[in-house]
């Protein structure tokens, strides 16, 4: 059930599941919304409490017309964690968008969570790279006639995404209105998150003072192998993690993993 919660001047969206005294945020990335996480969220739900959230712009949340910073963002997760963290540990699960989102949270706001998890976003990721993104994003604006339209492109944009991950993309990420079926999420909202995106992260990951797992999916043309190598230059005692048999899209194509991975981190500081 869809609950929403007032953070930093708007209405955040967000799903809850589990219980337990810690908890798990579950951010998504560009285009997206809290549905991606289903498998995720179910996994971690057998242990702790799980938010997941539409972050500004997407889904269910409320779409202003400007405000798509990192610093936008990392203030709606803080109204979030404040008002929806328990009283043991509070973990931050990021992919693309909200990976970037996480780590400006986490550093921003010291002592806000206990931990990070970022998957696939890093700094020096290069121009060419967030040039295609802006693109692809920007294409995905359109009215389907139908259902089926919706998810045949889906399909041919996210190749190697499992068929369940494409349907559910497909039944939430979508509005139907009188001219065909639209995206939930704002595409001027997502223009400025991509363009957003550009702008360096290298200061607040070099400020990121909680435990941080950096995850990269082994084929992601997102995060390339030079930008992952950088940033584990730049903070070489944080744990990285490559989950094979993945692309950009980690969560989705490989929930065991990345559902591992946030576990062993909760286990590793509670």
């Amino acid at each position: 059930m869809i609950q929403h919660c007032s953070s930093n001047g708007i209405e955040i969206a967000y799903a809850e599941l589990g219980q337990g005294d810690d908890t798990f945020f579950l951010l998504h990335g560009v285009t997206a919304n809290h549905q991606v996480w289903t498998p995720v969220a179910r996994a971690l739900g057998q242990r702790a409490r799980v938010i997941a959230v539409d972050q500004r712009g997407h889904g269910n949340s409320a779409k202003p017309g400007a405000g798509y910073s990192a610093e936008d963002f990392a203030g709606d997760i803080r109204g979030l964690v404040e008002a929806l963290g328990g009283e043991g540990k509070n973990v931050l699960v990021g992919h693309s968008l909200g990976s970037r989102n996480s780590i400006a949270a986490a550093s921003l706001y010291p002592g806000l969570v206990d931990g990070v998890v970022a998957i696939d976003f890093t700094p020096f990721i290069e121009t060419e790279v967030f040039d295609s993104l802006e693109a692809r994003v920007g294409a995905g604006a359109r009215t389907f006639e139908s259902v089926g339209a919706i998810e045949a492109y889906l399909h041919e944009r996210y190749a190697n995404m499992p068929h369940d991950a494409i349907m559910r993309r497909a039944e939430y990420g979508y509005r139907e209105t009188e001219k065909g079926f639209e995206p939930l999420a704002s595409p001027a909202a997502m223009l400025q998150t991509v363009q957003g995106l550009r702008a360096d992260l290298a200061g607040y990951y070099g400020a990121v003072a909680v435990p941080t797992v950096v995850v990269r999916g082994a084929e992601s043309t997102l995060v390339t192998q030079v930008a992952f190598d950088q940033s584990r230059a730049l903070r070489p005692e944080l744990q990285y993690e490559t989950v094979a048999d993945a692309d950009h899209y980690v969560p989705e194509e490989q929930p065991g993993a990345v559902s591992q991975i946030a576990l062993d981190l909760l286990d590793q500081i509670s």
